[in-house]
C-alpha cells in the first residue's frame, strides 16, 4: 500500500508538489551559452564588473547585487557579457555536491569569466530561478550529472536537461522571489554590520594595546608606566602535551581540546568540534598538566599556527600541537587580546618565515616581546573593551545564523509549495 498523498498535491520526479505546479527542465524556458575565460592577472580593483566562478562559490549564494572582480576595457573586449537576470553556473569544482552552485545577477554591463555557464531565462522570474536553481532536488540534479573526479565539471547539456518544479504564474514565483529576499537582505545587512564592527575592533585593538608614548590612545583614568617584557617574564608555567596520542574514550567522558577548536574568530574553545575524549584515568595519569580557567592555548602546527584561545572554564584537557601558557603578573584577558594584535602577529611572522610546514616552538615564543600597562586595572579595563566588543560580534554572528536557518526552511516550504504566498 502507497503513502497517502496530501489533497491538492501530486508527486514528481522533484518531489511532492501542487497540482497546479509544472514540472520543466531548464531547456524549456532559456537558453545557454559560455563566459570566457578571465586570468587571475587581469583582475583588477576597479573597471569592468566582472563574475569568476570560483566566486560563485565563494562570494555569492543565489544572488548577485554587486561584485568584487574588475577587468580593464581590453579584457572586457574579449570577455562575454551578461546582463541583468541571466543565471550563472559554476562549470568548475571539486565536489559533486556543491558542483554548478549559481546565481542570478541583478545588474547589467558585467563580464563572465571562463568556466561560467549563462543561461538566459524567458517566461520565468530570474530571481525565483536564482534560488531554485540552489535548491536540494536541483542540487541533487546537478550532483548527478557532474563528470570527472579530481576536478568535477558540469556543463550546458548537463544542466539543460535538469527539472525544476514551477509555480503557474509569475505572480506567484515573484511572492516566493520576494519573500526570499528580503530574508536575504536582512542577512546581507548583518554581514554588513558585522564586518563594520570588525574593523571597529581592530582599530580599538591598535589604539588600545599600543603604548602611549608609541601612538596608543589612553583610557580617561590611567596614566601608570607601561613596560616591555619578554613572554617568559608574564607566565608561570606551560601546558605542553605535544607528541602525546592518549587513548580515546566515550562520549561523554572529559573533552580533548584540538587545534580544530582555536580559530582566529572566537575568543573561547569551540567545544562544538569536539570529536575526542578521554576518561578520568587518562586525564589524571596521561597528562602531567592541563589547563586551567584563564589560560591561553596556541596552536603550534599547520596554516593556523599561532591562533589563540582563552581558556574560560576549567573543563577539558589538550591534545598534540597545542600548548597552554598560565599568565602571571598580567591579565590574562590582555594577554590573550595581545596573541591577537599586529605586534605579536608581526613577531609570528618573523619567526615562521622559510619553513615549508608552518609550526610554532615554545622556545620562540618565550622570547616573544610584550608591552603592557603595569597597573592591573588598566590592563583589565583595556581588556573588558574587547570582550564586549567581541561580545557583540558573537551576538551578531548568532543572529545571522538564526536567519540563515529560518532561510533554509522557507526555501524547502516555499519552493516546493508546501506553503503558498497567492
Amino acid at each position: 500500500m502507497g503513502l497517502e498523498i496530501k489533497k491538492g498535491y501530486k508527486q514528481t520526479d522533484v518531489g511532492l508538489i501542487p497540482e497546479d505546479w509544472e514540472v520543466k527542465r531548464f531547456e524549456e524556458f532559456g537558453r545557454f551559452f559560455k563566459g570566457k575565460g578571465i586570468r587571475k592577472d587581469e583582475v583588477k580593483l576597479e573597471g569592468n564588473p566582472c563574475v569568476r566562478y570560483g566566486e560563485l562559490y565563494t562570494r555569492y549564494d543565489n544572488i548577485i547585487k554587486q561584485t568584487y572582480s574588475f577587468i580593464n576595457d581590453l579584457t572586457a573586449n574579449e570577455s562575454i557579457k551578461i546582463k541583468y537576470g541571466d543565471l550563472l553556473f559554476a562549470g568548475s569544482g571539486e565536489t559533486r555536491e556543491e558542483i554548478g552552485k549559481s546565481a542570478v545577477i541583478l545588474r547589467d554591463d558585467t563580464y563572465a569569466g571562463g568556466d561560467i555557464v549563462v543561461f538566459r531565462p524567458n517566461k520565468i522570474d530570474s530571481v525565483f530561478l536564482g534560488f531554485m536553481s540552489n535548491s536540494v532536488p536541483v542540487s541533487k540534479q546537478k550532483s548527478t550529472n557532474g563528470q570527472g573526479d579530481a576536478v568535477v565539471h558540469i556543463y550546458s547539456g548537463g544542466i539543460s536537461k535538469v527539472k525544476i518544479p514551477l509555480p503557474p504564474t509569475l505572480a506567484e514565483q515573484k511572492a516566493i522571489a520576494t519573500a526570499l529576499s528580503d530574508v536575504d537582505d536582512l542577512i546581507s545587512s548583518l554581514d554588513a554590520l558585522i564586518a563594520k564592527k570588525k574593523a571597529i575592533k581592530q582599530g580599538a585593538m591598535q589604539q588600545l594595546l599600543t603604548p602611549p608614548h608609541k601612538g596608543g590612545k589612553r583610557l580617561d583614568g590611567f596614566d601608570g608606566e607601561w613596560v616591555e617584557k619578554k613572554v617568559s617574564d608574564v607566565f608561570s608555567s606551560v601546558t605542553d602535551n605535544r607528541g602525546k596520542t592518549p587513548p580515546y574514550s566515550k562520549e561523554d567522558d572529559i573533552e580533548l581540546i584540538e587545534t580544530a577548536s582555536i580559530s582566529f574568530v572566537s575568543q573561547s574553545p569551540d567545544y562544538s568540534k569536539v570529536t575526542k575524549y578521554v576518561n578520568k584515568e587518562t586525564y589524571e595519569k596521561w597528562f602531567r598538566q592541563h589547563p586551567k580557567e584563564g589560560d591561553i592555548l596556541i596552536s603550534t602546527v599547520g596554516e593556523y599556527s599561532g591562533n589563540s584561545a582563552i581558556m574560560t572554564s576549567n573543563r577539558g584537557t589538550i591534545a598534540q600541537n597545542l600548548i597552554g601558557f598560565r599568565p602571571k603578573n598580567i591579565n590574562p584577558f590582555f594577554f590573550f587580546y595581545w596573541t591577537r594584535s599586529d605586534s605579536y602577529r608581526t613577531q609570528l611572522k618573523k619567526v615562521m618565515m622559510g619553513h615549508a610546514q608552518p609550526s610554532l616552538k615554545v622556545s620562540w615564543l618565550i622570547h616573544f616581546l610584550i608591552q603592557f600597562p603595569i597597573d592591573p586595572a588598566e590592563q583589565k579595563a583595556i581588556a573588558q573593551i574587547l570582550s564586549d566588543m567581541d561580545e557583540e560580534l558573537e551576538e551578531l554572528a548568532t543572529k545571522k545564523e538564526k536567519y540563515e536557518h529560518i532561510k533554509q526552511g522557507m526555501m524547502q516550504e516555499l519552493l516546493t509549495g508546501k506553503t503558498r504566498l497567492v
